[in-house]
């Protein structure tokens, strides 16, 4: 399954780049839609614990990246 790269902005104007897999977009958008709680990020890097209550955005790449014309 392909990582999608996304951006998780907060309340306070922090944001979070994360590349997250289908699964993950698709369960963090539904916490979302919940109402909040907490949501992990498993990545490279290790694990980022996101207080869904606090997220005001998240943005998506809409397409691959192309290098040049």
């Amino acid at each position: 399954m392909a990582a999608a790269r996304a951006e998780i902005g907060f309340d306070g104007g922090q944001v979070l780049p994360v590349r997250l897999d289908e699964t993950q977009l698709r369960e963090l958008r539904d916490g979302l839609r919940a109402g909040g709680g907490w949501f992990e990020v498993t990545g490279e890097e290790g694990t980022v614990a996101i207080d869904l209550g606090k997220v005001i955005f998240v943005r998506t790449a809409s397409s691959d990246q192309k290098i040049g014309f």
